[in-house]
């Protein structure tokens, strides 16, 4: 295994690379760059910008360099000082930017997460165990509207609800009066009671398909010749799933890491947009839309990593979990 996880992770330096320059290169593929946008927005406003000053920018930027010479400046400082460059459109440090906003899309990612997995694993051990009951149908209708309704309308549904029944205002994570003010129990709480709707719509589409997922897999382990030899030697049915076929079963739960781990940057765009809030989701987008390179290329290269450490995680935790994996000796032969 060790061997294994050492030439994944060497592995990952080329990767990294490569994709460090693709999405720098993509991101510069549509014509023009920040300061046509920029331009091109003021001019909507009907306020004109003076060509001086788009030179000034473009010289302050470094954007009149070539495209291997703007990736070059970026990608070592990235790499010997941390630093991921300046956004042109906030002129503040990338860095600073996405840290301001991760702590909240980390929570609410982690907390939808674990959130669709309790109900995913409970629901679909549920109808596996009891195929073809009426729980089972209706559970299997509940998880067909999950999948076909769409998050964003979702999230308006659950907005007019909150504020019609609850009287809680509507969009971002806090209340007007706790926005600004500095961390305390009641900020807090306050927190909490905002945080349900977006956990509800973002795992609704996730824990709708996981639940068919969980229910096919358990089906196929629980008519195994092992759990028939199991049952016949007179072990009760409930230690027998929860011991045996469940256990080979959370394998769909356990391979997801790989694209959780990015949803921790990138999160429900639309969603967050719909409900307000201040994740790095809208950030991203925004970004893309302003062809601000070096806020939207750090954002893609922070999602590339993590989907790179979240495949090593699901697969170092899937040999761990099922031990009919041997990376050992798939490596060997």
């Amino acid at each position: 295994m060790l061997t294994y996880i050492a030439r994944r992770v060497l592995m990952m330096i080329p990767t990294l690379f490569l994709i460090s320059l693709a999405s720098f290169f993509i991101i510069q593929l549509p014509p023009g760059d920040f300061l046509s946008t920029y331009a091109a927005g003021m001019s909507a406003q009907n306020a004109e910008v003076a060509q001086e000053t788009l030179e000034a920018l473009e010289q302050r930027y470094g954007l009149d360099q070539p495209f291997y010479v703007q990736y070059w400046y970026w990608i070592s400082n990235i790499v010997c000082c941390g630093d991921f460059g300046q956004s042109f459109e906030w002129n503040r440090p990338v860095s600073s930017l996405i840290w301001d906003r991760l702590t909240l899309t980390m929570l609410l990612a982690i907390v939808s997460t674990l959130f669709t997995w309790f109900v995913a694993f409970l629901i679909g051990t549920y109808t596996a165990v009891r195929q073809y009951s009426v729980g089972d149908y209706f559970w299997t209708f509940v998880g067909f509207i999950g999948l076909a309704t769409p998050n964003f309308l979702l999230a308006l549904v659950l907005m007019w609800i909150s504020f019609r029944y609850f009287g809680q205002s509507v969009g971002g994570l806090f209340s007007p009066e706790y926005e600004s003010a500095p961390w305390s129990i009641g900020k807090a709480v306050d927190l909490f009671q905002h945080m349900w709707i977006p956990v509800v719509v973002i795992a609704t589409a996730g824990a709708a398909s996981t639940i068919r997922v969980m229910r096919a897999n358990l089906l196929d382990e629980l008519h195994r010749p092992y759990t028939t030899t199991a049952r016949a030697k007179g072990m009760q049915e409930w230690r027998l799933i929860a011991k045996y076929p469940v256990r080979l079963a959370l394998n769909p739960f356990i391979s997801t890491v790989g694209w959780t781990l990015p949803t921790l940057v990138s999160g429900e765009i639309i969603v967050s947009v719909v409900l307000n809030l201040p994740t790095t989701g809208p950030l991203l987008l925004r970004s893309l839309e302003s062809q601000d390179m070096y806020l939207a290329g750090s954002f893609i290269l922070m999602l590339g990593v993590l989907t790179l450490i979240g495949t090593l995680l699901s697969d170092i935790l899937l040999a761990w979990l099922d031990p009919r994996i041997q990376y050992e000796k798939a490596g060997s032969r």
